[in-house]
């Protein structure tokens, strides 16, 4: 667990699990998240995810381990006294309220002066750009400004956590890839820790300052989006996070900085260890399919003979399979700049160095 250098953790969990009968669905979680950050818990369904954010949230007790909100131990701490608000997928906004009174009611419920109310409703609404729709019904509202008045609600009430699972779910591609943008937005103009919770690796990469990529109830890497797609640590966090050739290979060498040598049939590789390294020992490597060269010749770099078997266009990237040896090897090109094949051509294929990552398992 790490956080900002001399800052103390505003979410801290601590060993935490959650059983359901026998199914264990958090399995010894620790975390902790830093005041101010944008965090994801990102993983399939199933993985343990929004039951995580329910622990945080309260609605959910753990089976083990403690859970901490700004240093203080919470676990039997009920979910209206916690300084968090959750916004789940499905809005619940009240149909019969216009837009100012949604974002109010918890003001209201909590008996908060009208002056006050008014003044925070207002700075809510500026936070997410709704200032002049106060007096809309939900009905006349689009389901991207929908969006905004749940989060408005949540942080009228000035929580120390913003909690969100999967709140863009229900929303189409463009509109969801707007909010991304908005949401983002949002969070760094009001300064709250968010706790993001989606199966969508594109939200996490785009939206979160650090992403947890979690699988059966573990978490299995923790890091920022770039750190996690170009140093994945297991097959599962390669596979799971964009493309990835994840390839079997043998342990022929090794050095004393670390650094080992590999091959997979004719292809030999080489990457910075993880552990130790053994000469014959089967191990997992990662090549992303953007950080593959094809070129019609051999150039000054190792390069190996291959045949295109599929090529698909993607826009502003093409995307090949190429065979070379006994591999099928996916490989990402720019459209424009970059030479291009049709099915059936014959190609060299090469790397650099630095482009292979040894993987945990």
């Amino acid at each position: 667990m790490s956080t900002a250098p001399g800052s103390a953790p505003v979410v801290e969990l601590r060993d935490v699990s959650r059983s359901f009968g026998d199914v264990r669905a958090v399995d010894h979680v620790s975390l902790a998240i830093r005041s101010g950050e944008f965090f994801a818990l990102l993983g399939p369904s199933g993985c343990g995810k929004t039951t995580t954010l329910r622990i945080l949230a309260g609605f959910e007790r753990p089976s083990g381990g403690d859970v901490y909100l700004a240093g203080r131990r919470v676990n039997d701490v009920p979910p209206y006294r916690r300084e968090t608000n959750l916004v789940f997928q499905q809005l619940a906004l009240f149909p019969h309220l216009d837009l100012f009174d949604n974002v109010a009611f918890g003001l209201r419920m909590r008996r908060r002066p009208g002056a006050e109310v008014r003044e925070r409703v207002r700075k809510a609404l500026e936070l997410v750009d709704l200032a002049g729709y106060e007096l809309r019904r939900m009905h006349e509202l689009s389901g991207g400004q929908q969006q905004r008045v749940a989060i408005a609600r949540a942080l009228v009430n000035e929580p120390a956590v913003l909690l969100l699972d999967e709140p863009l779910g229900s929303l189409d591609l463009k509109l969801r890839l707007a909010m991304q943008r908005e949401l983002k937005a949002m969070q760094r103009r009001s300064g709250t820790t968010f706790v993001y919770v989606t199966h969508d690796q594109g939200e996490a990469l785009a939206m979160a300052d650090r992403v947890a990529v979690m699988s059966a109830g573990r978490i299995l890497q923790v890091g920022s989006p770039e750190h996690i797609y170009t140093e994945p640590a297991t097959r599962f966090v390669a596979h799971f996070i964009g493309d990835a050739n994840v390839i079997e290979v043998v342990v022929t060498g090794g050095d004393e900085a670390g650094r080992g040598t590999f091959e997979a049939g004719a292809l030999r590789f080489s990457a910075t260890g993880r552990g130790d390294l053994r000469a014959g020992e089967r191990r997992h490597l990662s090549l992303r399919p953007e950080k593959i060269k094809l070129a019609s010749r051999a150039g000054t770099a190792p390069a190996y003979e291959g045949r295109v078997s599929e090529v698909t266009f993607l826009g502003p990237l093409v995307r090949y399979e190429v065979i070379v040896g006994d591999l099928r090897l996916i490989v990402q090109s720019q459209t424009e700049g970059e030479e291009h094949f049709a099915r059936g051509d014959p190609v060299m294929v090469s790397w650099s160095p630095s482009a292979p990552v040894l993987l945990e398992d």
